[in-house]
């Protein structure tokens, strides 16, 4: 039984303060809104494209009525319009442009738009948490997806005993191409799966985001260690399972990076730093080097062609001919490209599927804006990994004080990047749906609150000790 003193000096306890409806509907919101971009296959594959694009909409005028009033009720300066991302926005307001000499100006007007609701909804999400919270939202919307993905597998294996077509299609009669099934009922026979996403590469990748998200958790020692500890076994195991080699490369490099991170944040002279900085660089042109030499037998070890699955031969070549044609400003924008139209339409056929990205995301992007595009796309991409990188190595300070110590959770919007930089040379995802939604996210988040804790956007907010967090001008 609980017990205070009665002493006059000591006030008498209270109930912690609970959340108002208000913010556990935004939380809500938040939450559907990632399982939306990242499992957005899943959706696809469940209501078809037209259900796709209503949920997408409802979504954004669900942003847009919280948000408005949000902005415009707030205190003068409470939303930091001068630190937007506007070298991703600028990115954005281009692809508009391009509707102007667009050859598919259909995709250009329908994937701009699912752009467009991808920003508002990061921007959003962005203003209205602190990172704690950002955090905790993308854990909880990482568990549906792996929770929901495990079920569906089961499902499939236990009760249909039979691969699932998308939208609960009947199989026809005869053999069909596996690429064309949601889930291909290999759960309990050891084949590759592909989970909620119906994707086996999507899967790999989320499973990383996911391991990331509960390990940054887990670091800071919050409740229920014990849970997101089997949570990331769980994400570990759906991860080897879905069988990604662009995944393993991606989380090799993350490991690099915490590994380079945790040696500069021992580091306490400058001159440290730079020993530290010039090794790396140096190590990095040799594994780069190694790479290019052997990668034919690097490649079968992994179970991969030497054309990276049929990318370098048929995808790559086809993009960089379409892409010669309009260098500068490009053949107008479409992320992802609009498989049913006649530009589209069996231009890059693979398992009798239309290709619907250019499975480089550099070579997508000259495609549709030209070296204009790429030049946006870099701005915004390096400007956040050299944001994400000192917000991650320097030691929190806002004040005389310089011997704080650092959070476990400023390494995500790192190591967050750098996947999807590596995972960027083999997929098209970082520049649209999640992989647009977290660059948006971070790059919006970092510059408003370069401090855990402190800043406009989390002000009157509760740090991890217990205390008010301070406004910094």
């Amino acid at each position: 039984m609980a017990q205070y003193t009665k002493h006059p000096v000591t006030a008498p306890p209270t109930a912690p303060e609970r959340e108002s409806t208000g913010q556990l509907l935004l939380r809500a919101y938040a939450i559907l809104a990632f399982i939306v971009a990242f499992a957005h296959t899943a959706l696809y594959n469940l209501v078809g494209m037209n259900g796709a694009g209503i949920v997408m909409i409802v979504l954004t005028l669900a942003a847009v009525a919280i948000g408005v009033p949000m902005i415009t009720r707030a205190k003068p300066h409470a939303f930091a319009w001068r630190r937007l991302p506007w070298s991703a926005l600028g990115y954005v307001v281009f692809a508009l442009l391009s509707l102007a000499w667009s050859q598919w100006r259909g995709p250009t007007i329908i994937t701009w738009l699912l752009l467009a609701a991808i920003t508002v909804n990061a921007l959003l999400i962005a203003h209205a948490f602190s990172w704690h919270e950002i955090v905790r939202t993308l854990a909880s919307a990482f568990k549906w997806i792996l929770g929901l993905s495990v079920v569906l597998e089961l499902w499939v294996s236990l009760v249909l005993q039979r691969p699932l077509l998308p939208n609960f299609l009947t199989l026809p009669d005869g053999d069909i191409d596996p690429h064309w099934y949601w889930v291909r009922d290999n759960f309990l026979d050891g084949g590759r799966i592909q989970g909620l996403v119906g994707n086996s590469n999507v899967l790999a990748i989320i499973c990383l985001f996911a391991i990331v998200t509960f390990g940054v958790r887990f670091a800071l020692r919050e409740r229920w260690s014990t849970t997101l500890a089997l949570w990331m076994l769980l994400a570990a195991y759906l991860l080897l399972r879905a069988g990604s080699a662009t995944t393993y490369v991606c989380a090799i490099a993350a490991a690099v990076v915490v590994a380079i991170v945790l040696l500069i944040r021992r580091t306490r002279t400058p001159g440290g730093r730079t020993r530290i900085y010039v090794i790396c660089t140096a190590s990095a042109a040799v594994v780069i080097a190694a790479l290019i030499v052997f990668r034919k037998p690097l490649l079968e070890a992994l179970g991969r062609s030497a054309d990276l699955t049929g990318r370098t031969d048929l995808i790559w070549t086809t993009v960089l001919e379409r892409a010669a044609t309009h260098p500068v400003f490009g053949n107008g924008f479409s992320s992802p490209w609009i498989p049913t139209d006649p530009s589209f339409d069996g231009w890059i056929v693979d398992h009798n599927i239309t290709v619907f990205h250019a499975h480089n995301m550099w070579l997508d992007v000259l495609m549709q804006l030209g070296a204009v595009g790429v030049l946006l796309m870099a701005a915004a991409y390096l400007g956040l990994l050299w944001r994400a990188w000192f917000f991650a190595i320097d030691r929190p300070r806002w004040d005389l004080r310089a011997d704080r110590p650092y959070s476990p959770l400023t390494l995500l919007p790192l190591l967050f990047t750098v996947i999807l930089l590596v995972q960027g040379l083999a997929e098209s995802t970082p520049i649209m749906l999640w992989g647009w939604l977290l660059l948006m996210l971070f790059s919006f988040k970092v510059k408003s609150v370069p401090l855990v804790g402190v800043g406009l956007s989390e002000q009157a907010r509760v740090t991890e000790r217990g205390q008010t967090a301070r406004r910094i001008p």
